[in-house]
């Protein structure tokens, strides 16, 4: 099995291609720097020449959503263009848990690309994950302000990149699903409990204000929004366990 793995040097991206090369398939890994770009199709037809599988881990730069909906759906497009014509088999996209409930920035933008998936001709996998460990630190980042670092009260099942590059992988090497699979983390947290975790690792003393005012990646979103089905895929890896790592 030969597998082309299309944001291949990304956090996710760059285990994807482990833990495929775990199950003993080929990979190729592609990037501007191997002179293949999504953004403009350039390379994609000869990468994909004989290639059963394409994955797409491809992020935006941005997490605006007009920025990220350009993104992924002139990059979508033309890996599902090029993918088409080399007669990929299986087209596996990874997404985010919300992008069917959460109507606003970066998640529409997932939304968007999901959209061309499901109605392309190549039997196909979505992944939604939950939002990463890093999540948590991206929102306290965006979130700091004069009175203390705001975040939405949120529940989650944040998730390990390396479990979620599992599931892509397992998925990958599987017959397509012809829909959704979720993975998320093997714990449900608050994200304000979780971002004053974080802040305490640092020795940052901000107060964390629970705002429901207060976006998560471009988009105000309801409490329960982010949590995954009964039947997602879990990881091992909790967030208390990253926190220690970093």
């Amino acid at each position: 099995m030969k597998v082309v793995v299309a944001g291949a040097t990304g956090l996710i991206g760059s285990r994807t291609v482990a833990r495929l090369r775990d199950h003993g398939v080929e990979v190729v890994p592609i990037s501007r720097g191997e002179g293949v770009d999504v953004s403009t199709g350039e390379g994609l037809a000869q990468v994909l020449r004989t290639a059963e599988v394409l994955v797409d881990v491809t992020d935006a730069p941005s997490r605006d959503q007009q920025v990220s909906t350009d993104f992924f759906t002139t990059s979508t497009s033309n890996l599902l263009k090029a993918a088409a014509a080399a007669g990929v088999g299986h087209y596996v996209a990874l997404s985010v848990v919300g992008a069917d409930r959460v109507g606003s920035g970066w998640f529409r933008a997932k939304a968007a690309q999901e959209d061309l998936v499901r109605h392309t001709p190549i039997p196909y996998s979505v992944v939604r994950a939950t939002p990463f460990h890093e999540s948590v630190a991206a929102a306290a980042v965006a979130g700091t302000r004069s009175d203390g670092v705001h975040v939405p009260p949120l529940l989650l099942r944040p998730v390990a990149a390396d479990d979620v590059a599992t599931t892509v992988a397992h998925v990958a090497v599987g017959l397509p699903e012809f829909g959704v699979v979720e993975a998320a983390g093997p714990e449900e947290v608050r994200l304000d409990d979780a971002t004053a975790a974080l802040l305490g690792t640092l020795g940052r003393t901000d107060p964390v204000v629970a705002d429901a005012r207060a976006p998560f990646f471009g988009a105000v979103v309801e409490e329960r929004a982010l949590l995954p089905g009964p039947d997602a895929h879990l990881g091992h890896h909790t967030f208390a366990q990253w926190l220690k790592s970093r």
